[in-house]
């Protein structure tokens, strides 16, 4: 019997947080005015067992992996079999409202020229995290961030270009890159432009998604309208250096990809060294 097409296709990574992921899954099944089919990837966290999923989401497809793949590995799993005429890249530790998902749909119908849209995430405290609406880390703007001036100045359009403090919270913006705790994408993007580059274990897979989507000619947009909460860090808190480890190797790959043909050959060997020294002081301060 053919089954009716989903409107959205929400594909969850999950690693060793079962109550974070059960409130995500939760907070899916209420969604309203969408047709939603949810995908759980467990990257072999001990004791993950399908019906947990299934007693959340009853529908859901949970995918277990006997090995720790990475997240991109994992999401592209998801993302190959979604369905749905929208695919919905979510962290697990992102709790959605009941109308974030429609809000994003309806949208994206009204804008055909739009292959990646975001919502508004909040922290827990309420604040915006600032990751979910940037644009791409040129080396200008990770010096700017890096040396603090984007902290010092959250209001100038040179020194915080990177996460856009200069503009409202609530304004709807065409932007760079979006977080990958919430990234909707038109289903086309995934023969178009293809899935996340699996070269990144954890983190940096949404930004180099994002710079292709871009540059295949799509808008990427945060949609303030939309919002949902974002538990930042929970899968991470569990090995504080691997993440660290991997968030740096992460700026290597991209800056290698996207970016060190641009430049000299010595400024791309300073700003490697400056990726080497930072992940050292964070790693010595992880440990402390």
């Amino acid at each position: 019997m053919h089954r009716a097409r989903p409107d959205v296709s929400a594909v969850v990574v999950h690693f060793e947080t079962p109550d974070v992921l059960a409130r995500c899954l939760d907070a899916l099944r209420a969604s309203a005015g969408v047709a939603l089919e949810a995908i759980v990837v467990d990257n072999a966290s001990p004791g993950f067992a399908i019906d947990q999923v299934e007693r959340h989401f009853p529908g859901a497809r949970a995918i277990a992996n006997q090995t720790n793949e990475g997240f991109a590995v994992a999401a592209n799993q998801g993302l190959r079999v979604g369905r749905g005429r929208y695919l919905l890249l979510l962290n697990a530790d992102t709790i959605v409202e009941p109308d974030t998902i429609a809000k994003l749909v309806a949208y994206l119908d009204e804008h055909p020229r739009v292959g990646c849209a975001t919502a508004r995430l909040n922290l827990e405290d309420g604040s915006l995290d600032l990751a979910c609406r940037r644009l791409f880390p040129t080396p200008e703007r990770a010096l700017y961030r890096m040396s603090m001036l984007s902290r010092l100045f959250p209001r100038s359009q040179t020194f915080a270009q990177y996460n856009l403090t200069y503009l409202p919270e609530d304004r709807e913006t065409e932007i760079d890159a979006p977080c990958g705790a919430f990234m909707m994408v038109r289903a086309e993007i995934r023969e178009s432009v293809g899935l996340l580059d699996e070269r990144y274990f954890m983190y940096g897979e949404d930004l180099d998604w994002a710079y292709r989507i871009k540059r295949a000619g799509w808008k990427n947009v945060y949609y303030p309208e939309a919002v949902a909460l974002h538990l930042k860090g929970a899968s991470s808190a569990h090995n504080r250096p691997r993440s660290i480890r991997a968030f740096y190797e992460a700026m290597r790959i991209f800056y290698g990809q996207h970016y060190a043909s641009r430049y000299p050959r010595l400024l791309s060997w300073l700003i490697y060294r400056a990726i080497d020294v930072r992940e050292r002081v964070e790693l010595l301060a992880a440990r402390a």
